[in-house]
């Protein structure tokens, strides 16, 4: 058996699979959050996800009750649904509302630490 200290050969991190802190339905979720009247088309491209995955993320999204879709003329429109609980450990007792503003509320630095503002 080969060991690890005697590779020869770097390894090339680009070839190891990306992964991001937040999740395509937090990330769809925020897009929408920045940009309300936005396409599926502009969402997907805004999660860096394909526009089928966007597509299932806001069905299961509106399936949750957390955005509603409203059909205006051939374009759907979307709103997030603020005051929806979050079914999350971390988030005991939160709401969507709470999320957005923690996640994408405007930060304020101060030396040494970075905090979403009020």
């Amino acid at each position: 058996m080969r060991r690890l200290a005697q590779r020869t050969h770097p390894v090339d991190l680009s070839t190891l699979r990306s992964w991001t802190f937040i999740t395509n339905h937090a990330q769809v979720l925020l897009a929408l959050a920045r940009n309300p009247r936005a396409s599926v088309v502009e969402l997907a491209d805004a999660a860096q996800i394909t526009e089928r995955s966007a597509y299932r993320v806001l069905a299961d999204l509106q399936k949750a009750g957390y955005v509603r879709r409203t059909k205006v003329g051939r374009e759907n429109r979307y709103e997030i649904n603020r005051q929806q609980a979050l079914h999350d450990p971390m988030m005991e007792g939160g709401v969507v509302g709470d999320l957005l503003k923690l996640v994408a509320g405007e930060v304020t630095r101060r030396p040494g630490r970075v905090r979403a503002a009020d």
